[in-house]
């Protein structure tokens, strides 16, 4: 018996620092698309796009002795943007695989490390799901002579279009996001960690009723995240371009996550009290 415990024990350690790993990487690889992206929009910006235009001409008229630098230079951020990307959406695959893997552990987990479990891949993405960008907007518009420039652009996560709410004036829509994508989600998830290392507590069963009557509610993170991606794609009226990025497939994930650990940790105190 102590045997399979211990290998319990071991596949949830594993498992968690599995999530924690692969959420770094997939942390690191959506930074790096959102550099190249933003460095290629900066090349497509009027005044890098009349220079172009200018050592097109100066290569015709030079008979291919003049190189455009400026065009190599952009195809190899594209390229580079590309494969970032790809990378990206590469380690969420693997972060979802890790989280079913995580749920599917209900099945020969006691329900204390079960609920543990969740609840710490829960906190993983969370985390993910706030610091990674999930949205970039790109604002395209046809100049005559130049073709398609890039006016703006703009990629931002969770917490970044809540600072920049609250600087631009926005401080209602600011107080909203925070409390229901960052303060409720974060004290909801930590209480659940807490009252799994302490299921025997009276305060515990105490805690997951209270979550318990906040369920109903529970999808307003969904919502909250979804206004945020409306209020961000529909910024301006020349948008040829609005990108959903990983961030917001982290966000998912914990809300799936989350509502599972409430599950669980109720189970958990059924199984304490019989």
């Amino acid at each position: 018996m102590k045997w399979q415990t211990l290998l319990a024990s071991v596949w949830v350690v594993v498992l968690v620092v599995s999530m924690a790993w692969v959420g770094k990487e997939g942390y690191r690889s959506a930074i790096a698309y959102e550099q190249a992206a933003q460095e290629s929009a900066r090349m497509m910006e009027a005044e890098q796009v009349a220079q172009s235009r200018l050592k097109d001409l100066a290569s015709m008229l030079t008979f291919g002795m003049v190189k455009n630098d400026l065009k190599e230079r952009l195809d190899r951020l594209r390229e580079r943007q590309e494969i970032e990307k790809k990378k990206a959406q590469r380690w969420v695959l693997i972060f979802g695989g890790l989280a079913l893997a995580a749920l599917a552990s209900f099945f020969f987990l006691t329900p204390r490390l079960y609920t543990s479990l969740l609840s710490l891949a829960a906190l993983i993405a969370l985390v993910n799901g706030l610091v990674t960008p999930i949205m970039m907007v790109v604002v395209h518009k046809e100049v005559e002579y130049l073709g398609d420039v890039v006016l703006s652009f703009e990629s931002k996560g969770i917490l970044g279009s809540i600072a920049k709410l609250y600087e631009s004036g926005n401080l209602p829509v600011a107080a909203v996001i925070l409390l229901f994508s960052v303060l409720l989600p974060s004290a909801k998830t930590l209480s659940l960690l807490f009252v799994s290392l302490y299921e025997t507590r009276p305060f515990a069963a105490k805690a997951v009723r209270f979550f318990k009557k906040l369920g109903k509610w529970s999808m307003l993170d969904v919502f909250v995240v979804a206004l945020l991606l409306v209020f961000l794609s529909s910024r301006g009226t020349d948008v040829s371009r609005a990108e959903a990025e990983i961030g917001i497939y982290f966000f998912l994930a914990y809300v799936i996550l989350s509502m599972a650990a409430s599950l669980a940790a109720e189970r958990m105190l059924d199984s304490v009290r019989s």
